[in-house]
């Protein structure tokens, strides 16, 4: 943030992402309240501006908010500016079309494409854009919010929820929404610190968090974070859950009230998902691994209930198309409530499965031929192909997915099964074949 996005090249991006659209088209806008955010924002919009689109500024939005007045306003997209969650020197501008839904990677290459080649529309005067202020963002999201859950349920809760805003918002929205639902939300951290906190600190704020919940007697702990999208949970016991734990705690909730509904989660999330729904005799999709096609899948497939995975936050299709954590924890109160159950109690149901993923280095020049060079070397009968390769083996569950990171110079290994000896072993073994490759092919190119 401010070395390589500055204001320059988000006045150019914008000028970028405005002349792949109509001209005197409206977008949703909106931004965190972080002053970097601010300023990336403005630039933005006056690049948007000067090549006639039309802006409809949520201003200060939780994403959730933007995606839900996304399908409400007129609009053909929409960008929201925040600091990355995982990253705190950076910042994370992303680009969504006209129902909330994140751009497809045709559109970012067609934006790439007018960005690099300066091929930006030029405008009268009089066709620059405008820019309106939607008024009653909040109570639009609200009505929506209610509308989808049982609120007499969670009126009768007697919930006691304990949050915490990582210093990242202030005057946040979730303990409104409570409130008016008659849960007693207790509040941590909602300040605004204009520096995103470090892993280490959070780490630290998860331990404090598990803490107060076990002081106060309270029903969960949440750790909000992402500008509403991401969350970790704490159980009534200050145990914290999250990544494929928190995904099976959330997908065994949702299918216990609704079975035989669709889930949709990434290709590499763990089997314990799959022995809960052949339990409720329900539905399993798996997408690639990014947010666009778990949002496209949920919005495509029918009887969907619940999308997405632990790490990535979760999707209720009915609600809008993108993640929400303020939703995921009313609805879980709303859950617990009716199955009589303590989050404790859920996560003790969870299936025993053995799950470990590692992450390498792996050179951007050498993630394809490494993916050849896996399809090559496993019978076409033991693989799928949805996302990275996947080697499928005849005991049940038991798989190991390479999976080449989209954004680094880095290539995951996860393997799953029920015995951990398996796991152990097999981890080992793909390091190393791997590891051997890519020695081999960067050996190969010094030599040429």
């Amino acid at each position: 943030a401010n070395v390589d996005i500055t204001p320059e090249f988000a006045v150019k991006l914008g000028a970028a992402y405005g002349s792949t659209l109509p001209l005197g088209a409206d977008i949703v806008f909106s931004r965190d309240q972080r002053n970097v955010s601010r300023m990336v924002a403005r630039s933005l919009i006056a690049g948007l501006m000067s090549v006639g689109i039309n802006i409809q500024n949520l201003e200060c939005t939780a994403i959730p908010i933007s995606r839900t007045m996304a399908s409400r306003l007129d609009v053909v997209g929409g960008i929201h500016v925040r600091v990355h969650p995982d990253r705190p020197d950076s910042i994370l501008i992303e680009f969504f079309n006209g129902v909330g839904i994140n751009i497809s990677k045709d559109m970012e290459k067609k934006i790439e494409g007018a960005y690099f080649k300066e091929d930006f529309r030029r405008v009268l005067i009089e066709q620059i854009g405008d820019m309106a202020y939607p008024a009653q963002a909040f109570d639009v999201y609200s009505n929506s919010f209610e509308k989808h859950l049982n609120i007499e349920t969670i009126r009768n809760s007697n919930s006691k929820i304990v949050i915490d805003y990582v210093y990242a918002v202030s005057g946040a929205v979730l303990p409104i929404l409570l409130a008016k639902f008659d849960c007693d939300a207790v509040v941590l951290n909602a300040s605004l610190k204009q520096t995103a906190v470090s892993n280490v600190m959070r780490e630290e704020l998860l331990i404090q968090l598990g803490q107060v919940v076990e002081a106060l007697h309270g029903s969960m702990g949440a750790q909000v974070s992402a500008n509403g999208e991401q969350l970790i949970l704490v159980d009534e016991s200050g145990f914290s859950i999250r990544g494929e734990t928190l995904t099976a705690v959330m997908v065994s909730c949702m299918l216990k009230a609704q079975p035989r509904g669709t889930i949709v989660v990434p290709v590499h999330t763990s089997s314990a998902v799959d022995h809960i729904v052949r339990r409720h005799d329900g539905k399993i999709i798996r997408t690639k691994a990014n947010p666009t096609a778990l949002m496209e899948a949920c919005q495509d497939n029918e009887n969907v209930i619940l999308g997405g995975s632990g790490d990535m936050g979760f999707i209720f299709p009915d609600l809008h198309p993108g993640f929400d954590a303020m939703f995921t924890i009313a609805k879980l109160v709303e859950m617990l409530t009716i199955h009589e159950q303590s989050l404790a109690q859920v996560r003790s149901n969870i299936p025993d499965v053995y799950y470990r993923s590692h992450s390498m280095r792996c050179p951007w020049a050498v993630k394809g031929a490494l993916m050849r060079y896996l399809v090559e070397h496993h019978p076409t009968e033991n693989l799928e192909l949805v996302d990275g390769v996947k080697i499928v083996t005849h005991h049940n569950d038991d798989w190991i997915l390479i999976l080449p990171d989209a954004g680094e110079s880095l290539v995951h290994i996860y393997v799953n099964s029920d015995r951990k000896e398996w796991v152990d072993r097999t981890m080992k073994e793909y390091r190393q074949r791997v590891q051997n490759f890519i020695d081999l092919e960067q050996g190969v190119t010094e030599t040429f």
